[in-house]
């Protein structure tokens, strides 16, 4: 038989599962504790779990395929390394276009003359001696470089110059937006070549670690990774371009929830440490978004299932909103749970809590800690930020030890925004372990936790809670909401009807709220979901049966359901597209734009066949270094024409070749 290990890190767990090829069950399953910023430990305890659980030998492991939510989470709370973007041939104005501006996040820009016109032909030469002006200007904290020049995807020849001196220059990742998308559109492909390299140390980080523990228990089989797509890629692709696995584990987990329920038609909602990730199963097969990939604020062009991503998970914040009512919001970011941080540190924080449930209220900052994340102290800090680090670099200290002025509040959430430092406080996870949900870490820490939450004062001057457990299951109704809100939004957005109102707006309707209250008076309402849920994630079972009672509809919790994602990263396909396309440049001159200079032909379709076989090539060859065993191929060829008295003029033909197959198992 062929054994398949699957492994998946997510925000808060990383999941390993065996699965028999041959009989295709799941042999066993092994959950550990994400760490940061080594990731390795808690890869390590995942393998070792579900290896000696199974009793299965390293040796006989024929193949690893690796998901993680590491990218998506990373954008969704705005962390990765510090960039520079060298835009090629573009006005400086186009820096505000397509959320390119607040993607760099005040990081250096290179503006520079150069790019193309829209046949490939270069409007004006590549000013290397800027380039290298703008490189020397650089300080020491920036990790990676993204290129992006005008018209590149017809011509890549300067995208390309550039990168040749960026890395003679500085020796760090370059990105070149072509290599990530083939549309039109600058400013969307250098956003997107700006979240790569924002995400190569990241991404780089968990493949080495999770290689390096392969091999140090004697596991040589090949490594893939999920795509967001859900195919597989060689993990020197994914080291290359990290963007491409945004929605990793949510393709991930698509695929396991599929395979482990054989489900055709269904809403998949998958609950993590930070996301609810949700997407429609249509016919057994998840839909592409055609329009890229969107995380959080950021919509690339990456190819990746239409999911929604919302700031949603079992470690979310707590929020006392703002009103007379008062009433809870949860997320965006994550928080480590304080029941997680107690069982690390039960001194300082059990002596935290009681002190500041001694003072009969909840002040500000109170309940909260800063807990270092650097094995190393960082380079690069301003004053403020330096201050805040000192104080930490002996561990984890309450917030209010951590920053002693206003002015430090900033220079804390500058670490955590950079991965330097991550919060601690009240999340949705201590609120389980008081109901009984949970019982993995500290009980007592979360009660205190809940206890001293419950103290805060609405804008009517009421207490929030009476009690700790009154405060939980607060919590917990305000995540079924949530929820809730989450499935109808991608409902009501998958559903193909005109609705007249946009998807947001609908899910929080008052008639939508109505209908599922089964409002009876003078109108009656009722509304309810057309297909089932399938509730994915560690925390799922805890959580999902009130969301399922909420939206009236069938609720599927399956076995396995928290390791799906590790599941679903074994099971999927290899999957490589190359895509170019032919372009009409003049009365009988058609030019073919590939990787490669563009090439000038007099025939159309000639130059559709030779395009289409070039890249049938490249597509195969990749194929092949990624480690496809029997693969099959096909093309899709659409031709944009116009008509003009009366007869078709050619304006484009976009050519996509794709081959797929299973990866090549070793034999024993």
């Amino acid at each position: 038989m062929a054994i398949l290990l699957g492994v998946d890190t997510g925000g808060t767990y990383t999941d390993a599962v065996l699965i028999d090829d041959t009989t295709d069950r799941v042999i066993g399953s092994a959950k550990s504790l994400t760490t940061r910023p080594d990731l390795a430990p808690g890869i390590a305890g995942a393998v070792d779990g579900v290896l000696s659980e199974t009793g299965i030998a390293a040796s006989d492991v024929a193949m690893v395929s690796l998901s993680t939510t590491l990218a998506t989470n990373a954008l969704v709370e705005g962390q990765g390394g510090r960039v520079a973007l060298v835009f090629i041939g573009f006005d400086r104005s186009e820096i505000a276009r397509d959320g390119l501006e607040e993607a760099l996040g005040g990081d250096p820009v290179i503006l520079i003359a150069g790019g193309h016109g829209h046949s490939g032909e270069a409007r004006e030469p590549l000013d290397i001696a800027a380039l290298e002006q703008g490189l020397a200007a650089l300080g020491p904290e920036i990790t990676g470089i993204a290129v992006a020049a005008q018209f590149a995807t017809r011509n890549p020849a300067h995208e390309q110059a550039a990168r040749a001196v960026i890395r003679e220059r500085t020796g760090l990742p370059v990105t070149c937006s072509h290599e990530l998308a083939t549309a039109l559109g600058g400013p969307k492909r250098a956003l997107t070549a700006v979240l790569n390299a924002r995400l190569i140390g990241l991404i780089d980080g968990l493949i080495a670690a999770c290689r390096a523990e392969l091999d140090a228990r004697g596991i040589g089989a090949e490594l893939m990774v999920v795509r967001g797509d859900g195919a597989l890629v060689s993990a020197d692709l994914a080291r290359e371009r990290p963007i491409e696995t945004i929605l990793s584990g949510p393709a991930a987990s698509i695929a396991g929830a599929s395979w482990l329920t054989g489900e055709r038609d269904a809403l998949v909602s998958d609950i993590g440490g930070t996301t609810t990730d949700v997407c429609l199963l249509r016919d057994g097969r998840p839909a592409i978004d055609p329009a890229g990939a969107r995380v959080g604020r950021y919509r690339t062009m990456v190819e990746a299932v239409a999911m929604r991503t919302t700031g949603l998970g079992g470690d979310s914040e707590v929020h006392l909103k703002e009103g007379l009512d008062g009433g809870l919001v949860l997320g965006p970011r994550r928080l480590m749970p304080v029941s997680l941080l107690a069982r690390a540190h039960p001194g300082l924080v059990h002596r935290a809590l009681d002190e500041a449930l001694s003072q009969g209220m909840a002040a500000d900052g109170a309940g909260r800690f800063a807990v270092p994340l650097w094995s190393v102290m960082p380079a690069g800090l301003d004053r403020r930020e330096a201050a805040v680090a000192e104080r930490l670099a002996g561990g984890p200290l309450p917030v209010q030890q951590a920053v002693r002025n206003r002015i430090e509040g900033p220079a804390l959430l500058r670490l955590v925004s950079r991965g330097e430092v991550i919060l601690s406080g009240l999340t949705p996870s201590d609120a389980g372990h008081v109901l009984g949900l949970l019982s993995d870490w500290d009980g007592l820490a979360a009660e205190k936790a809940l206890r001293l939450f419950s103290m805060k004062r609405t804008g009517a001057g009421n207490r929030l809670a009476p009690d700790a457990t009154a405060m939980a299951q607060m919590i917990v109704d305000q995540l079924t909401d949530q929820t809730v809100t989450c499935l109808l939004e991608a409902a009501f957005a998958d559903d193909g009807r005109d609705w007249g109102a946009g998807h947001a707006d609908l899910a929080r309707h008052p008639l939508t709220r109505a209908g599922l209250d089964g409002h009876r008076g003078v109108i009656e309402v009722d509304l309810r979901l057309g297909v089932p849920v399938v509730g994915l994630g560690a925390s799922a079972p805890s959580y999902y049966g009130a969301v399922g009672t909420r939206l009236g509809v069938r609720m599927i919790l399956p076995a396995h359901a928290g390791v799906a994602n590790a599941i679903g990263a074994v099971v999927g396909q290899i999957t490589v597209h190359a895509e170019g396309s032919v372009s009409a440049a003049g009365q009988g001159v058609y030019l073919s734009h590939t990787r490669a200079e563009p090439m000038r032909y007099t025939d159309r379709d000639a130059a559709i066949r030779a395009t289409e076989a070039q890249l049938l090539a490249e597509a195969a060859g990749r194929a092949r270094a990624a480690g496809i065993g029997d693969m099959s191929s096909h093309t899709e060829i659409e031709i944009k024409e116009v008509e003009v008295e009366g007869s078709p003029l050619f304006i484009e033909a976009r050519i996509r070749a794709t081959v797929q197959g299973r990866p090549r198992i070793a034999d024993g």
